[in-house]
């Protein structure tokens, strides 16, 4: 199998990129190293089977050929993060729905089977326990650029089931919820390696809020496995998955758990959403996954629990702190 990882310097496509190649799979990689790094790639970097393009697929004038000699794309190419989507919301508009766009055409060409990279946001406000793949999305205003990320994620899924339906192009929508690991970056607002290096240098972890929101973290290793199982699945396109672990932690919560496992003597210390980002911010009070349907198609449980997941961003930091 010949696969196109889009956004594959990142982190869930340098993990993807990486399974795929030592499972012997031919693979091209696309990434303009807007928020991924080449270093991700470091263990298959001399592989043959790695053919890497360092570029936007909003602007590669190849992209047509790249997908016309593969038989699966991997579109994980994409603006991601909180502090990332505050400050840049129109780079994230267009780089979600124009370059999902542009990689359906050119799939539409010769049928080529597309796994679409989504994301829990699109269920907005709606603190449904847990959510399942059919409940509503609920958005905040427009006003509000932080919801910019999940409508264009939205969209993304909507292009994506038009073209599986009107088009007959075999579209995969799966949808991450709070996927954590190595090579993950705290620097536009992930939650996890940003307790990590601040409890690693000893400063001030700091929890957003007043703490009492909770998630549903994934290891990446789960999030990868799930998403190539998917896409080998017959019965799979035209469907939406949730990809996720169901168990449910507070935010204050995993901070004393990350002060635990690093023997860190940070102080854990609450910051308003209103000096963390913006004023009249909006989070989220609980986001769990329904995973059922994950596990009636491909018999997916989670490997890794949390602890074992943290463990691994741990040693990664202090092997690499300034990632």
């Amino acid at each position: 199998m010949k696969a196109l990882v889009t956004g594959g310097a990142g982190f869930i496509g340098s993990h993807l990129t990486e399974a795929l190649v030592h499972e012997w799979h031919e693979v091209v990689v696309v990434d303009d190293l807007s928020t991924g790094q080449a270093r991700n790639l470091a263990r298959v970097a001399d592989s043959p089977a790695l053919h890497v393009h360092w570029g936007s697929i909003l602007e590669d004038e190849g992209l047509q050929d790249l997908v016309d000699e593969v038989d699966v794309v991997y579109h994980l190419a994409a603006a991601v993060g909180v502090r990332l989507i505050l400050e840049r919301p129109v780079e994230t508009i267009e780089t979600n729905i124009l370059g999902t766009d542009r990689i359906l055409r050119c799939a539409a060409k010769g049928q080529k089977k597309v796994v679409i990279a989504s994301t829990s946001e699109v269920y907005g406000k709606n603190d449904r326990v847990p959510l399942r793949e059919d409940d509503d999305g609920v958005l905040g205003p427009t006003s509000k650029s932080r919801w910019s990320y999940a409508c264009s994620k939205a969209i993304d899924e909507f292009l994506g089931l038009a073209f599986h339906q009107n088009k007959g192009v075999p579209v995969i929508i799966v949808r991450y919820f709070n996927t954590i690991g190595p090579r993950q970056t705290g620097r536009y607002g992930m939650v996890v390696p940003r307790f990590v290096q601040q409890a690693l240098a000893g400063e001030p972890i700091t929890v957003y809020g007043d703490g009492h929101q909770s998630r549903s973290f994934t290891d990446v290793a789960d999030a990868v496995r799930a998403t190539v199982a998917l896409s080998r699945h017959p019965a799979a396109p035209g469907a939406v998955f949730n990809i996720g672990n169901g168990s449910e932690i507070s935010i204050n919560e995993l901070a004393h758990r990350v002060k635990a496992l690093t023997a860190s003597a940070s102080d854990i210390i609450h910051v308003p959403y209103e000096r963390a980002y913006s004023e009249g911010f909006e989070d989220l009070r609980r986001r769990v996954p329904d995973t059922s349907k994950l596990r009636r198609f491909i018999g997916f449980a989670p490997e890794y629990e949390l602890d074992a997941s943290l463990d691994k961003v741990i040693r990664y930091y202090r092997e690499q702190p300034q990632s």
